[in-house]
């Protein structure tokens, strides 16, 4: 008798034991969720296009960028308005003012358009880099996706190579994986202004626009630099 009640004791703190482990294990899962949880919202909730202007091209040569020509003050970020959501369309179904019609923030239904200026305020001709990067993806929505670049009127398309190995239709290739655009901007004279508007969007048309992409993500910025890095 004595050995089964000494048994049943021992049973009981095991019992307790492995209730305090399973309840510590419960709670560094939550936890870990929160802070997941914690940290995408930080990333997606900045929306899905910034626009970064290194300080050196403002201290030292007096470039800035805006997105209001009535409002010019110094800023290393634009940020542009995010979409909840964003279904595939048809490039032939975007407006054709894209460029023209607004300043800032103006998307439309399942397109992100946003519209802003670089300019030279300083004392001497400069040159500059301009850079599009990808900054994350979730579930491949980056082989579907379009990224417009108008450039005072001049446009330019952008996505990655097909499954085919061929070039997406009247588009131009993603420099790598993640860095969509270069551009080297030289000889920019005190006074000059560059007018830059970035569609981006889901397109139908591509094979791989399917429902595996469905619920995916995307986060881009474009980086205004005094010098290219390769990475």
């Amino acid at each position: 008798m004595k050995n089964e009640v000494v048994l049943s004791a021992s049973k009981v703190k095991r019992r307790k034991k492995l209730r305090k482990i399973v309840k510590l294990a419960l709670l560094f899962i939550l936890l870990l969720l929160l802070i997941i949880y914690i940290v995408v919202g930080l990333i997606y909730n900045n929306g899905n296009f910034t626009i970064l202007l290194d300080k050196n091209l403002y201290l030292d040569r007096g470039i800035i960028i805006y997105d209001d020509p009535d409002y010019k003050v110094f800023r290393t970020e634009l940020q542009a308005k995010a979409l909840d959501f964003l279904d595939n369309i048809s490039y032939k179904w975007l407006p054709n003012d894209l460029d023209t019609s607004q300043n800032g923030s103006h998307n439309g239904e399942n397109y992100v358009a946003y519209t802003f200026y670089i300019e030279n305020m300083g004392k001497d001709m400069s040159d500059y880099w301009s850079e599009i990067e990808i900054d994350s993806v979730f579930k491949n929505v980056d082989e579907a996706i379009r990224i417009r670049v108008y450039k005072n009127g001049n446009q330019v398309t952008y996505a990655k190579m097909s499954k085919s190995g061929t070039p997406e239709k009247e588009t131009e290739l993603f420099k790598t994986d993640t860095l969509v655009a270069l551009d080297h901007v030289e000889n920019f004279s005190p006074g000059d202004i560059n007018k830059y508007t970035v569609v981006i969007w889901l397109e139908g048309s591509d094979p791989e626009c399917t429902d595996n992409i469905l619920g995916g993500q995307i986060k881009l910025h474009m980086a205004f630099n005094s010098e290219f890095v390769e990475k």
